[in-house]
């Protein structure tokens, strides 16, 4: 039997990313608004962007994020480094950063030329300033239950899941990946939430199997539909917060629609909600140095 409202036939609830990140960037204008009367600043709190080389989707990522600053009334800056950047070069331009007051959250978009040492440069953000949740120190102040922010992704899966109430307290929720930025942090908000949780890998014996237990089901590997339609029971819940070429995450949804409680749409699902919580907790970020 579902653990969650579910009827055989009945498509599955949408869990609409994009409409609510709009919802989410109005109440977050209105937050910058407020700030600015209360510091008595003109100039807005800035979101600090690094883009090194000229990878054409980490551009297209960065260029949204800074437009999303822009639609909720802050300022962002990007610095634009060159392919062939040391580690060296790269930390002296995340300790300027660090330095300048203005700037409340820091994004070094990922992945960065091999040649650069990056979990030393993404340990190098200031911890007050790692809005986009990707030090080590912020994932073990969130895994231990102490104030941090979460990683953008899996922290804008949790917002979306609540706004759609759906309930994990006791729920059996399956993460599919382990990256350290996505799957690691997702299981560990997961069970923050009162949800029993496995996480699972491509290299997982059995997954079918394991899949088939899931009344929560994440997919966050990177690998197109990997995660196949018949491995899912009725009636779970599908996060894929996978994206492709062609509009494909990480699990095979089409034949999912009607037979789950809920899932996020490939586009318009999770993506959506990781750019909105970056830019939500740059604005708490904001909000706790103006204290």
């Amino acid at each position: 039997m579902s653990p969650f409202p579910y009827t055989i036939g009945m498509a599955g609830l949408v869990l609409d990313g994009k409409a609510y990140a709009k919802e989410l960037e109005a109440e977050l204008q209105a937050r910058v608004e407020q700030l600015k009367k209360k510091t008595g600043a003109e100039e807005p709190p800035i979101l600090a962007t690094i883009l090194v080389g000229a990878d054409p989707a980490s551009a297209t990522y960065v260029k949204m994020k800074g437009n999303a600053c822009r639609r909720v009334g802050m300022e962002s800056i990007r610095v634009d480094l060159p392919e062939e950047t040391t580690t060296e070069q790269l930390l002296t331009a995340i300790d300027d950063l660090n330095a300048n007051p203005r700037v409340r959250g820091i994004l070094l978009q990922h992945p960065v030329p091999k040649q650069i040492e990056e979990r030393e440069c993404f340990d190098r953000i200031a911890i007050e300033k790692d809005v986009d949740g990707v030090t080590s120190h912020g994932f073990g102040r969130m895994a231990m239950d102490e104030p941090a922010y979460g990683s953008a992704t899996p922290a804008g899966i949790m917002r979306l899941l609540k706004h759609y109430d759906i309930k994990l307290e006791g729920k059996h929720a399956v993460v599919v990946g382990r990256s350290p930025i996505l799957g690691k942090p997702m299981a560990m908000m997961l069970l923050a939430a009162n949800a029993t949780v496995t996480i699972c890998h491509s290299r997982t014996k059995n997954l079918p199997e394991l899949v088939k237990q899931a009344d929560v089901v994440v997919g966050a590997l990177g690998k197109p539909e990997f995660i196949k339609a018949d491995w899912i029971r009725d009636g779970a819940v599908v996060v894929d917060a996978g994206y492709h070429p062609g509009g494909v995450g990480d699990i095979e949804l089409g034949p999912l629609v009607d037979r789950c409680a809920a899932y996020t749409p490939v586009p318009g699902g999770v993506g959506p909600m990781t750019i909105a919580t970056l830019i939500a907790q740059t604005v708490e970020a904001a909000e706790k140095a103006a204290l």
